[in-house]
């Protein structure tokens, strides 16, 4: 008989503590700041200081244009979102459910938790999508005033999005546990409301897979179709009004860039936090403020990053770029002091896990080491990805021999910077781990993740900056406000590749947490089966022929990942490159700008295309790590696991990064060094742009959730793999 809890006041009373109420208030107060800011933006008005009539009624109509297309796409996906919601929860709720804890049905609970973190998911990629669609033409309107209000205008924006997101994942953490507490049997083993509680990370991962997936492919389709038909073909500049392909280009930067990236670091910093709580659950059972001590280091992220907003001040063009780079050094600087205090008083002197003692000191270490280690991928990221370094004019210098060598110099590029970030992450692995095992792996992730707000405000500001330029190109407004957005756009271009390097290390240490977490849920679980002498982690042994051919399985599932989602961009592309090529065949004028191309037909097929091409890659994710459970077992499945996070780490970010160093090798060039626009050189810069599009923006970044989803699934599904799995191998 379930002794289910008669009041939600006892519930809360067991776990009231300085971490719930931590975390509670300052959850609000991010949402009110949020709240602040998005009022801020919207009081400024879409036509401020444009007295031209045709100008003003240009503005409109193309910011009316950007925003319809863009909730167009949000809202065909979240049809798909939604069945995929009941269907998955439907599918928790039956096969999860661990028959040692015969008074209470995980599975329930569990789906529940993984409906509400994919709503938060949702609800978060929703307000950042909409504040950053009204954003960009109120920057393009303040750059006509001064480039200090275009750049706090942008930067605001992309606060929103920020703060919303980050408050909403750990009020939503929160809520879900104290929830979950109130309603989950009294007796309930507290590793199993851990354990329950992961469903809530899922949920938001597995809306990450379509916002991440979807929104790179709708995004890439139309920036390709846009330049190399516009810009190669028909030579007319980028945002030109006359290419067709160009609204849909501008609603792609929100949809991949803001709502897809948003996505993907609300499911790290959920995923993250789940994986902590569950491998502390035995050892903080009895203490909810180190419990919810992971909740808490997102909470305070949120007062930092606000003084950290606060202390930055742009006057002049130079200081733009610099400014972006020292919000991060700040923050970090003082998440760092903010959060010794906090582990002291939250952790306990001393505790044990798996029967290793460890210590605050050490835990607070594990913070500091993936804290530092974030800060330094996110600078090698720009290192090999900002025009102002050696490489990135080593890659543009390359144009001189021809497209071919600009390709190749891309490619080399991107291999060779994957190795910093790879020895700065396999520290931030080596150094927790020795100082509080699994556990503080866990932590280092989500020191990683310690100034997410800033870098969600930093990347959101890019597609806000972005739009905010080819929407003044659009309007032909004067030619003091396209340089002004151009130099918000060149500090975005760089911050938007550090924030894609920062979101892959992030998900690579989340990914590695969640797999300790995989492991020691299934430990425990299999002791219970096998008696308390079972080791698991014994069993697992590299020269296992099980656990070998795991490993090879997952190490090619992100090239066969990677392969999927660009074939996807190349087949949504080409149905746009045909649409574009027709308008300018067909529509009289188009090309004297007399006619108006139909850039609802170009949004159309973007959003058809990337709802369609969206299933596979998202198949393979979900059904890898399910089939190897189910018929090989945990062992197989640990090999996989391992396979896919090393080698799809690697893979995203040598992408991401030959992406981004083409793109700004372009820029260069278009700058006016090696000849400048029209010339040979800058063809073949745009064609390795065009190529590297799919790349930084679609598969790069998307692998993240391969490596993740997959562990988080495996975590989730473990009841199932130990009371089923393994039907081929006995």
């Amino acid at each position: 008989m379930r002794m289910v809890r008669s009041s939600f006041d006892y519930a809360f009373g067991e776990a009231q503590g300085m971490s719930v109420a931590i975390v509670l208030a300052l959850s609000l107060f991010g949402l009110a700041v949020a709240f602040f800011y998005s009022s801020s933006v919207s009081k400024v008005a879409i036509d401020m200081g444009v007295e031209d009539e045709g100008i003003r009624g240009r503005l409109k109509k193309i910011h009316a244009a950007i925003a319809a297309g863009a909730m167009a796409f949000l809202k065909q996906e979240y049809k798909f979102m939604a069945i995929f919601m009941v269907v998955f929860a439907a599918i928790i709720a039956i096969l999860i459910d661990d028959h040692h804890t015969d008074y209470v049905n995980e599975g329930i609970y569990t789906a529940v938790a993984f409906v509400f973190g994919a709503i938060i998911s949702i609800a978060s990629g929703y307000i950042g999508m909409k504040i950053a669609t009204a954003g960009n033409v109120r920057t393009t309107v303040s750059a006509n005033q001064s480039l200090s209000d275009a750049f706090n205008l942008a930067l605001r924006s992309g606060a929103v999005m920020g703060f919303a997101l980050v408050s909403l994942a750990s009020l939503g953490m929160l809520l879900i546990y104290l929830g979950l507490k109130y309603v989950m049997p009294e007796q309930l083993p507290p590793h199993i409301l851990m354990e329950v509680i992961a469903g809530f990370g899922l949920g938001g991962s597995s809306i990450a897979l379509f916002a991440r997936v979807g929104g790179g492919i709708f995004t890439k389709a139309a920036d390709v179709g846009a330049d190399l038909v516009g810009k190669v073909e028909a030579g007319i500049p980028e945002d030109d009004p006359r290419n067709p392909a160009v609204i849909a280009d501008n609603v792609g930067d929100n949809v991949g860039d803001v709502a897809g990236m948003g996505a993907d670091l609300f499911g790290s910093c959920a995923e993250s936090t789940c994986a902590a709580m569950v491998i502390s659950a035995i050892a903080f059972a009895g203490n909810v403020d180190a419990l919810l001590y992971p909740i808490v280091i997102s909470a305070i992220g949120i007062p930092v990053s606000l003084l950290t907003i606060l202390m930055v001040k742009v006057t002049l063009e130079r200081q733009v770029g610099p400014a972006l780079k020292r919000m991060l050094i700040i923050s970090s600087v003082l998440m760092a002091i903010a959060m010794y205090f906090v582990t002291m008083q939250l952790v306990p002197a001393e505790f044990a896990i798996a029967g290793e003692t460890y210590t605050n000191l050490g835990v607070y270490l594990c913070f500091l080491t993936g804290l530092i280690a974030g800060l330094v991928v996110g600078l090698l990221t720009e290192y090999y990805t900002s025009d102002s370094y050696g490489p990135v004019k080593e890659v543009a210098e390359s144009c001189q021999t021809g497209t071919a060598t600009n390709i190749i110099f891309g490619l080399a590029l991107g291999y060779k910077s994957a190795v910093g970030p790879y020895l700065a992450i396999g520290l931030a692995i080596y150094i927790p781990w020795m100082l509080a095992g699994m556990y503080g792996v866990a932590i280092a992730s989500l020191g990683m993740l310690g100034t997410l707000v800033i870098a969600l405000t930093i990347d959101a500001y890019g597609p806000v900056a972005d739009n905010a330029g080819g929407i003044a190109e659009m309007a032909s407004m004067e030619e003091h406000v396209r340089q002004r957005t151009d130099v918000l756009d060149a500090a975005g271009n760089t911050t938007a590749a550090m924030g894609k390097g920062f979101a892959i290390g992030a998900a690579i240490l989340t990914s590695l947490a969640l797999f300790a977490a995989f492991l020691t849920r299934a430990d425990l679980l299999l002791k219970e089966e096998n008696g308390p002498e079972f080791d698991l982690l014994g069993s697992i042994n590299l020269l296992d022929p099980m656990v070998f051919t795991g490993l090879f399985i997952g190490a090619v599932l992100p090239a066969l990942f990677t392969a999927m989602t660009m074939k996807s961009v190349g087949s949504a592309a080409y149905k746009m490159i045909e649409e574009v090529r027709r308008q300018f065949k067909t529509i009289p004028g188009i090309m004297e700008g007399t006619g108006d191309p139909d850039y609802e037909q170009c949004v159309a097929i973007s959003t058809q295309a990337a709802i369609k091409e969206m299933i596979a890659p998202g198949i393979l994710i979900m059904g890898a790590p399910l089939v190897t459970g189910f018929l090989f077992g945990i062992q197989a499945t640990a090999g996989l696991l391992a396979g896919s996070l090393v080698a799809g780490g690697v893979l995203a970010i040598s992408a991401s990064n030959s992406g981004g160093a083409w793109d700004n090798a372009k820029k260069y060039i278009e700058a006016g060094n090696l000849g400048g626009k029209g010339t040979d050189n800058h063809k073949a810069a745009v064609v390795g742009d065009t190529v590297g599009d799919p790349l930084k923006d679609t598969s790069g970044p998307s692998l993240n959730i391969l490596i993740k989803l997959s562990a988080i699934l495996s975590l989730v599904f473990v009841p199932f793999f130990v009371q089923y799995g393994g039907i081929l191998v006995g």
